[in-house]
């Protein structure tokens, strides 16, 4: 199976833009986009995080949280970090656009920034969640994925023209990590991989690092 690109910063940078003027929920959709590229986080995840992953009954961002074990993809909960400024920002825009239009929201105002806190982190543009559908493998795994969240994700990309999916956020997270120098037991813990096995198979083979190695040889 072909490894997902690796998006660079300029390209994330226009579909951002685009995002941002386009489509039935803008403010989700740069919400999306940061948190996808940002924290690392799969396609299911993003949609199975709650408003209590992310705010303290008392309305503030949880700066230190977890991916849950049951949404992880190995049942293996793993830490998640909500400060990075421009990930905040965006997050917290999309959820006072919700507030002020009543999506899923809570009668306790003083609470989660009048948010349910079990209503899920992001949500269609009709308020509704995001629904899981599950696959049986041959040898009887069961997986799930979220097709309507993945088709919103391509057409961020398409729209934009950036080649990518869903699967590119992970990867990217990655490999930036990667370039700026972090070790693959870093990596691996912001990522929730298991072994370093798996982590260097998601930062191997990055495009940049070959041009640069190009770059210098004359």
């Amino acid at each position: 199976m072909a490894k997902a690109p690796v998006v660079e910063e300029h390209d994330l940078r226009r579909m951002l833009k685009i995002a941002a003027v386009t489509g039935e929920s803008p403010l989700r959709d740069v919400a999306l986009l940061y948190v996808l590229y940002g924290t690392g986080a799969m396609l299911t995840q993003l949609a199975q995080l709650k408003v209590t992953d992310y705010l303290t009954e008392a309305g503030r961002v949880r700066r230190d949280s977890v991916i849950r074990a049951e949404i992880a993809h190995n049942n293996v909960e793993r830490p998640v970090f909500w400060v990075n400024a421009k990930v905040v920002a965006a997050v917290d825009a999309y959820l006072a656009f919700r507030a002020s239009s009543g999506q899923g929201v809570t009668t306790r105002k003083a609470a989660y920034r009048s948010l349910d806190p079990e209503s899920y982190l992001f949500l269609r543009a009709d308020g509704e969640p995001y629904g899981l559908t599950a696959r049986r493998s041959a040898s009887g795994v069961v997986n799930y994925s979220c097709d309507s969240l993945s088709q919103v994700f391509r057409r961020l990309h398409s729209q934009a023209g950036v080649e990518g999916h869903a699967l590119a956020g992970r990867r990217t997270f990655a490999v930036r990590l990667y370039r700026k120098g972090y070790d693959l037991r870093h990596i691996a813990a912001l990522t929730g991989h298991r072994t370093l096995t798996a982590v260097r198979r998601l930062v191997d083979s990055d495009p940049v690092k070959l041009g640069d190695l190009v770059s210098g040889v004359v």
